[in-house]
């Protein structure tokens, strides 16, 4: 598993644990989006390895690589999930991290998957591919429209989104000749009570509250309104998919809530939780090519699938405020 301390890839390794008795993680991170303290209570367990690996580094993709042959053996199947930069804003318009990480290095992760026969492939993609038509009247987009993507002269924050699509192209074609079995998903806005990187919203809320009874918001936040899906909720399409035949078809799923707020109705309502009055709003900068809302159709999932949300926002952000050290 990459991504293994980050935000899907750290959950990802306590459901696994919890649920699949006989198994056993190979995970690996280089914390660019994360830290060892998310995984720490897991270090200890026999069943999960870790190492601090970065994916784009070939030499130890290769000792992952070992690892898997010298193992499999021991186990029904394999699988591989690559959870390497699903979502993070350090990556939106940084072109060249965007190629290296979510393409090249995807497509030799999944490349390794092949080569040592694993079972199947979860490509952890991003709702960022729907750019600019992230919504419509009908309940959504789905995994079937056209897409309609903002261009270089209008954001470099483009880029993240193309490599993500890129990576669904690798993994349909892989299993459209029966190289493996897997799929892609597309996840909405993820958050955590993990997650402290200010530059994702609602730790972003978060850590302005701490600091002083007002937040700064982007202009756009005066008409944005989006549906934010925890963590746990995420992990546990990851593991829907891979129990489910199906679904393993190469194709795209997406995963998302129906539970829309605007941005500044979530900032009053996580003050409210953290026993604030009522926090001063400071509208601040513009962030171009940003969609007005991001409405995901999850029938798809929901057919094919057990899976359903079963985190509510009220009480997903209830998990974050209780996480805080103050």
């Amino acid at each position: 598993m990459s991504g293994a301390s980050g935000m899907t890839g750290s959950e990802l390794v306590r459901q696994i644990l919890e649920s699949e008795k006989d198994s056993r993680i190979i995970g690996f991170d280089n914390f660019f989006a994360s830290s060892i303290d998310t995984i720490r209570d897991f270090l200890d367990n026999s069943r999960f390895a870790f190492n601090e690996y970065d994916i784009n580094d070939a030499s130890k993709m290769r000792i992952v690589e070992e690892e898997v042959v010298r193992e499999k053996g021991a186990f029904d199947r394999v699988v591989y999930i690559n959870c390497a930069a699903v979502v993070h804003t350090e990556h939106f318009y940084e072109v060249e991290h965007t190629w290296e990480t979510n393409v090249i290095s995807m497509k030799s992760f999944l490349e390794q998957a092949i080569r040592v026969k694993a079972d199947i492939y979860i490509n952890c993609s991003t709702s960022e591919v729907y750019s600019m038509q992230s919504w419509n009247e009908n309940g959504g987009v789905r995994e079937s429209d056209y897409l309609m993507m903002s261009t270089a002269e209008h954001s470099q924050r483009t880029s993240y989104a193309c490599g993500k699509l890129m990576t669904e192209f690798f993994m349909k074609d892989a299993v459209d000749k029966g190289k493996i079995k897997g799929c892609s998903i597309r996840f909405a806005n993820v958050y955590s009570k993990h997650e402290r990187f200010a530059k994702h919203i609602i730790p972003h809320i978060i850590n302005e509250l701490l600091e002083k009874n007002s937040v700064k918001l982007l202009e756009n936040s005066k008409k944005n309104r989006r549906a934010f899906l925890h963590n746990i909720d995420s992990c546990r399409s990851v593991m829907a998919l891979i129990n489910s035949e199906k679904a393993l078809d190469g194709t795209v799923y997406n995963v998302a809530t129906d539970e829309e707020i605007t941005i500044i109705d979530l900032t009053n309502k996580i003050a409210e939780k953290m026993g604030l009055p009522k926090p001063d709003i400071i509208f601040e900068g513009y962030r171009s090519s940003d969609p007005e809302r991001r409405i995901l159709n999850t029938e798809k999932i929901r057919t094919r699938t057990d899976w359903f949300p079963i985190i509510t926002l009220d009480k997903g952000l209830e998990m974050c405020v209780a996480s805080i050290e103050r």
